[in-house]
């Protein structure tokens, strides 16, 4: 790979981490984009501005997986300037009815992949004393998230370790940023079996719109954003609201069917 800065984007198939991996590209970044989907159609489009871009398929929720993309990065010979760990999985419908592998594979993608990404990346990030990490959090991780229940409260987590990682590392010159969406569209709920509930058939936020608010923050060392005024009021309001007043709340959304007229 050349000797341009490097760009890691997780979850870069589709969606919010593809346009974040485009960001990075129209900002003259080379890439490595990983994603549990075939990347080379997306891959093609990366290298259409100049980047170079090497692909990682694999299934993040896994330790091997992660395994897999660092050594991918290690190869490089190149410390990532940006990494952007967007990779995550949902799941709707009542905690009772799911599986234990559904909603295990929420937990792994969502947070172990996640943060043994940030452990095994970013040490050598600062000591290198530069860079940037971007962790795609939720507006979902400040409400009880009835028929949501393990993905809500995963998103808590990442919410909150977020905050707690840049403190630790203040003095790096590496800074944190928590991009925290509302609904987005994506091929997010579809994948997560929301797409009969108000939810998931109400207008969402635009992916690149989400992407560009992220993206922007984390150039900037900002600790956390919320994307879209909307948003921003419901993360407002539920830091003032009952538990649960906003678990009912959920409900009207997520419950299956409630997207039935």
């Amino acid at each position: 790979m050349s000797k341009r800065n490097l760009a890691i984007v997780t979850g870069a198939s589709s969606g919010i981490g593809l346009e974040l991996a485009r960001l990075a590209a129209e900002n003259a970044y080379d890439l490595i984009i990983a994603a549990d989907e075939d990347l080379a159609a997306v891959a093609d489009e990366l290298r259409g501005t100049g980047s170079q871009v090497e692909t990682v398929v694999a299934d993040l929720a896994t330790i091997d997986g992660v395994d897999r993309l660092c050594a991918a990065v290690r190869d490089t010979g190149r410390v990532p300037d940006l990494l952007m760990a967007n990779a995550g999985h949902g799941l709707g419908h009542a905690f009772f009815d799911q599986r234990v592998e559904e909603w295990r594979h929420v937990i792994d993608t969502n947070i172990t992949g996640t943060i043994y990404l940030i452990q095994q990346l970013g040490p050598d990030m600062c000591s290198q004393g530069s860079g940037r990490i971007l962790i795609t959090g939720s507006i979902a991780g400040f409400m009880p998230g009835t028929f949501q229940a393990v993905y809500n409260g995963t998103k808590a987590f990442i919410d909150s370790f977020s905050f707690a990682l840049r403190n630790e590392i203040k003095d790096s010159g590496v800074t944190v940023t928590c991009l925290m969406p509302g609904p987005t569209e994506t091929n997010f709920f579809r994948r997560a079996d929301l797409m009969d509930t108000k939810v998931g058939q109400q207008e969402k936020d635009d992916a690149a719109y989400v992407a560009r608010v992220g993206f922007d923050a984390m150039m900037k060392g900002e600790g956390d954003v919320v994307a879209g005024w909307k948003n921003k009021l419901q993360a407002t309001i539920a830091n003032v609201t009952p538990a649960s007043v906003l678990a009912e709340q959920h409900r009207r959304m997520a419950e299956p069917g409630s997207g039935k007229t």
